[in-house]
Formats: C-alpha cells, structure tokens, sequence
C-alpha cells in the first residue's frame, strides 16, 4: 500500500508538471497583456508598458518565465511561496486565499446535502422500485439534472428572494391559497408513497391536513417574522430523531440503544434555559465545543445504558446528542431572526440576491452568521438540486445491483431482517461504486463553480480562473490550475485506496 501510493504521487507530479507547462504557455500565447495599455490613451502609457513588462517578465520567452514561476512555487517548501502577481500588481497569494474562502463558503455545503440527500433518496428509491415514490423521485432527479444552473438560479432569484421578501411585508397566506398549496401537498404524497391504493390515499390525505394545518399555524403566529422551536418544538424533533437514529444503527429490537437516544432528548430539553445565557456570548467556536460536548455526554450514555451491543447505543446517543445540539442552535439563531430581518443594513429584506456578506453590517455572533447564512442560501439550494440528482442515480442503480446478489438472497433465506440486511450487507457495498464519485467531487470543490459564482457574485476560484484568463493573466490563471489540479490528483488517489478499503476483493499491490 504505502509503494503503491509514493508511486502514485511520483506519477502525479510529473502530471502535473506536463499539464502546468502546457497550460502556462497556451495562456501566454493566448492573449497580450499588454493590449489595453497600447490601447491607451494615458500621457504616460510607455511608462505603464515598461512597468508592466518588468512586472511580468514579459521580455523573457514564455517557456523560461514558466520555469521562473515553478522556482517560486518550489520556494513554498522553504515557506516562501511566490506565485507571482496579477496585472495590477497583487500577489497571486493573497487572491488565491480571499478566493478560497468564498468558494468554500460556497460549495462545501451544497456538496455535504448533495452527497447525503442525494444518496439516501437514490437507496430510498431502490428499496421500493417501481413504487410511487421512485417513479416521483426518478422525475424529479431528471427534471433537476436536466435544469441548467443559471436557470434554476434566475428562478431561486425570482421567487425565493425577491417573492420571500415581498411575502414578508404582510406574512399571511389566504384559505384559497392554503388549500391549493395542501392540495398540491396531497397530490406530492399521494404519488410518493407506496403499498396498497387505500394506504396511498390516506397519505395523501394525511399530507393535505398536515400542511394546511402548518399553513394555518404559520400564519396565525406569524412565525416567518418571529420563527422560534422552544420546547414544544425541541420535544418532538428531539424524540423523532432518537427514534430515526435507533432504526437506522441498531434496530428497534434494541431498546437500550434507544433509551440512550431518548436521554440525550431529555438532556437536551434540561440544558435548553442554562445554555442561553452562554449562547448570547457565543463564538463559532463555543458552537463547536457545544455540539462536540453533547456528542461526548451522548456516547458516555450509551455506552452506560449497555446491552449485548453498547457499540451501537454509543452511536445512536451521540448522533441523537448531536441532533439536539443542533436543534438548540437553530433556537437559537431562530431568536435572532427579528433583530437581522430590523436592521438598519438589512431593511426587511433577509434573502439577498448577490455577494456573500452585507457590507458594514454590525451585530454579534448570531447576526453576522445569519448573514452568511441567507448569502449562501440561494447558492447552495441551486447547487444542491444540480448535483443531488446524479447522486440518486448513480447510489439508485448500485443498490439495486447489489439487492439482486446472491449473497443477500441467502442472508434473507437465513432470517436475517430486512434492516440488517439492508444497512449491513447492501448499503456499505452499495457504497463502493460512489467513492471514486464522491471523492473526485470533493477533490472538485475548490475549484469552484463558475457560472453559480458569476450568477451569485461570489469572488471566488471560478470568477478568478475566468477573469484571469479573459485579460491574459497568466500567473492567476496557473495559480487556481495548480490548486485543483493538486486537489483533484490527491484526491484521485484516496478514491483508489478508499475503494480498497471498501472492497475486499480488491488489493492495492506494490
């Protein structure tokens, strides 16, 4: 394993290499920096040409300046990284930095819900093929696939934007319109569900009066302007979470696994008023020590509630521990709600349509996360829907790859349940055609997402690569080329051994 990866490095760098000398001198041959200063009608324009060809060592053949820059990227080993400058004279560096951190503002989120969402509809939907629900999923996955990103983008803009905002000025919602909306709710659940037609149309009854119902209460409280959980909301949520979490790691057989989950609900429930007082003093990084901590109490929980497997009550109490953390988080940003939606900045607008922050905007803790929450909210929700739609697919067609095998007919003919053999035996090997998949998207994610950035005005690694490349910048240009290419090679090789890792048939060889 550990020759099979030095060789794989070995032969990155020299992938890297070729690509990088090819890619610099087409970009040099691409273009002249030198275009918009001839064109120039400054009384000192000889200046600013001299200046510029000094600043980008123009009089040297593009072949050698390559060679130039590489010394400066090798100087990063020595910890002086020199990537060189743009045409205005700011180092490659330090745009490099502020573009990261936009897209990873951006991406990273959509790309977690993408993976996860994604893959639990694609197993949903094969677990109940040619149902109601997987022909609804199906549609919607191509529907979502097929959707070009600046559309979905222009639609997010249109009606979960400027509409929400708008809507937010008088938030009530008319009967007629309550019971069109429940009725289309029906309808969505009556072709989701499966079984019997008289259980599909209970569902889609029940899913008519639920969502009036929520229509109703939504709009008699007011609570898109004063949105809160507290505990008559935590309670449930809470219970429902343990409840999932036990199905999903142990089964319900296993009783104490869900007592543990069901104490960390009451844990959760106890802290909810003492916690609030360090909550208005918050930092990101108290909210981590928070969730980690309730993860922590919930696995010590589990691990004393006991039975046969203690592994698996740990499990369910620190993932139920967690949900409750989380939930109080959102309490809590819940609260400030108000106080962002009344600022001065905002002015009753929460949902913008572009950039990734409001400018001078002040506030604690809550309300500047808050802020960064409603930037990234259209951005992510349309990168989510693209790439959710794929994942269902590809984790659709595994599983029922692996469902037809031999070997989970002959679990199933041993009486092994169906929620062992599902989560056991299909869903880990379920997973192995996706890591390659999943890996290679995250080794992707610094690369940004051009046309949602260009859309969203987030000044990230796609809006530079393309702004670089458009004025014949070659040293940004290089600078985000060898970024992702050295995340994309990396993480090429960790789908390698991760696929081995999952697979036992398959044996990386020195």
């Amino acid at each position: 394993m550990f020759m099979y990866s030095v060789r794989r490095l070995i032969t990155a760098v020299f992938i890297l290499f070729g690509a990088s000398f090819l890619i610099y001198n087409l970009v040099a041959i691409a273009g002249d920096p030198l275009e918009e200063l001839r064109t120039s009608q400054s009384p000192n324009k000889d200046a600013l040409i001299a200046q510029r060809i000094a600043l980008l060592d123009l009089d040297t053949p593009a072949p050698l300046r390559y060679f130039k820059w590489v010394g400066g990227i090798l100087g990063c080993f020595a910890g002086k990284c020199d990537f060189g400058s743009n045409l205005a004279g700011t180092q490659v560096t330090q745009l490099l930095s502020n573009a990261i951190l936009q897209t990873l503002t951006l991406v990273v989120a959509s790309t977690i819900l993408a993976i996860l969402i994604g893959i639990s509809l694609g197993i949903v939907s094969a677990l109940r093929q040619y149902s109601g629900l997987d022909y609804t999923i199906t549609f919607l996955s191509f529907l979502f696939f097929s959707l070009p990103s600046f559309w979905i983008a222009v639609l997010l803009k249109e009606f979960l934007a400027i509409g929400f905002n708008n809507f937010l000025r008088n938030p009530t919602v008319t009967m007629p319109t309550t019971l069109i909306i429940a009725a289309l709710a029906g309808l969505f659940w009556y072709s989701a569900s499966f079984g019997k037609q008289k259980t599909r149309y209970l569902m889609g009854v029940l899913g008519f009066v639920l969502t009036a119902g929520l229509i109703i209460f939504v709009s008699a409280t007011e609570w898109l302007s004063n949105p809160f959980l507290g505990i008559p909301f935590l309670l449930p949520l809470g219970v429902i979470a343990a409840l999932l979490f036990t199905v999903l790691v142990s089964g319900m057989r296993n009783r104490r696994a869900l007592g543990a989950g069901l104490t960390m609900v009451v844990v959760g429930l106890a802290i909810y008023f003492p916690i609030q007082s360090l909550l208005n003093q918050a930092t990101f990084l108290m909210v981590v020590i928070i969730a980690v901590a309730m993860m922590l109490v919930g696995w010590v929980a589990g691990l004393l509630w006991g039975g046969y497997d203690k592994g698996q009550g740990a499990r369910v109490g620190m993932l139920s521990g967690l949900a409750m953390a989380l939930l109080i988080i959102v309490d809590r940003f819940m609260q400030a709600w108000p106080d962002y939606v009344g600022n001065s900045r905002i002015k009753g607008r929460p949902i913008p349509t572009a950039n990734a922050s409001t400018p001078n905007l002040q506030g604690d803790f809550w309300i500047l996360s808050t802020d960064t929450l409603t930037h990234i909210l259209l951005p992510t929700v349309a990168l989510t829907l693209i790439s959710l739609a794929a994942y269902s697919r590809y984790s659709r067609a595994s599983m029922l790859e692996i469902m037809n095998q031999d070997y989970i007919r002959t679990a199933r003919a041993k009486g092994v349940s169906e929620r062992t053999v599902v989560m056991k035996h299909a869903f880990r090997n379920a997973l192995i055609p996706l890591a390659t998949i999943i890996a290679m998207d995250i080794g992707s994610i610094i690369g940004g997402a051009a046309i949602t950035e260009r859309i969203f005005a987030f000044k990230g690694m796609g809006t530079l690569f393309l702004d670089s490349l458009a004025h014949t910048d070659p040293n940004p240009v290089m600078g985000v080329f060898l970024v992702t290419g050295i995340m994309a090679l990396v993480f090429n090789l960790v789908a390698d051994l991760l696929y081995s890792a999952l697979d036992p048939r398959v044996r990386v060889k020195a």
